[in-house]
């Protein structure tokens, strides 16, 4: 990945990546991994770059596997660092705090020692300020107590060329790959039970996934473009029900319905999460703390990066 800068001056080179700060819970405290790799000497966060056919979110859990040995679910993002590589050259990394599932450590070729520590000593222990900084920003976001996928449906191709019932307007060849995209991005947060708008296309789009967790796509009428203009209270209502229950969610909707009930959900809790407008097959990850949105983070596209 490159990107060119005006008067002429050689492009720069973005070598992206991908980290989190990988925790698990001491009582209501939570203990950080840091990670010692013996061939810089130094302590750090989990992290690597991204290989050929991935996301982000997929390289970050796959780099925490194979630096700590931990399966590892995605939550908010926290943000993304950049530094020199050497001339011309910047590495990017997008961290996201991630929560511990389970595994064990062994020493590798990368890493050869972890420490579970508070978030404190954790700042003390990492060798560079981007690590610290990145700390820093995790203890200070609030807290989510449920996680929510909410998926608009991939692409359908045109409504005025389809002569059909609108609800049962299928994919097209571009949304049937990036419904098998949304896969792995959207097992990198967790998702464990599928729910969809009665449409086609929303079912369509989760389909893949349901099939590779091996559960059935419960239908939420209340999702639907016209369910949430007519009641946008009962939408948002019927949102909040399906992030409480147990597991994580991934939920299909459409264009109108979802930037709507993201907007009203920020508004409610005081949140600036900015244009809420949804690209095709784009998702939202939405945090709740109880009834009150905490987070909200926007992915436009389930593609690997080029």
């Amino acid at each position: 990945m490159s990107r060119a800068v005006n008067g002429g001056r050689p492009r720069v080179r973005v070598v992206p990546a991908a980290g989190a700060v990988l925790y698990r819970m001491d009582g209501d405290a939570p203990r950080c991994a840091v990670v010692h790799r013996p061939r810089y000497d130094d302590w750090s966060l989990p992290k690597g770059k991204v290989d050929a056919g991935e996301s982000l979110a997929v390289t970050a859990v796959r780099e925490i596997a194979e630096e700590t040995g931990f399966t590892a679910v995605l939550q908010s993002r926290i943000g993304t660092t950049a530094y020199p590589l050497k001339e011309n050259t910047r590495k990017e990394v997008t961290y996201w705090s991630a929560l511990a599932r389970g595994g064990a450590f062994e020493a590798n070729s990368e890493v050869d020692e972890i420490r579970w520590l508070s978030v404190e000593e954790a700042k003390r222990t990492v060798t560079y300020a981007l690590d610290r900084k990145v700390l820093t920003r995790f203890a200070e976001a609030p807290p989510a107590r449920s996680v929510l996928l909410l998926v608009r449906h991939a692409k359908a191709g045109s409504r005025s060329e389809w002569s059909g019932n609108d609800a049962l307007r299928p994919l097209d060849k571009t949304g049937r790959a990036q419904a098998e995209m949304l896969v792995p991005m959207l097992r990198a947060f967790g998702a464990r039970r599928v729910h969809s708008a009665p449409r086609v296309r929303c079912e369509q789009t989760l389909a893949p996934l349901a099939e590779e967790l091996g559960v059935t796509i419960a239908v939420e009428p209340a999702l639907t473009d016209e369910a949430y203009l007519d009641d946008p209270a009962a939408a948002r209502a019927r949102l909040i029900d399906l992030a409480a229950g147990k597991g994580v969610a991934a939920v299909g909707s459409q264009g109108t319905a979802i930037p709507g009930m993201v907007g009203d959900l920020a508004d409610l809790a005081g949140l600036d999460v900015g244009d809420t407008s949804t690209k095709k097959a784009g998702a939202w990850g939405l945090g709740f703390d109880g009834e009150t949105l905490v987070y909200a983070d926007y992915y436009p596209s389930p593609l690997p990066l080029r």
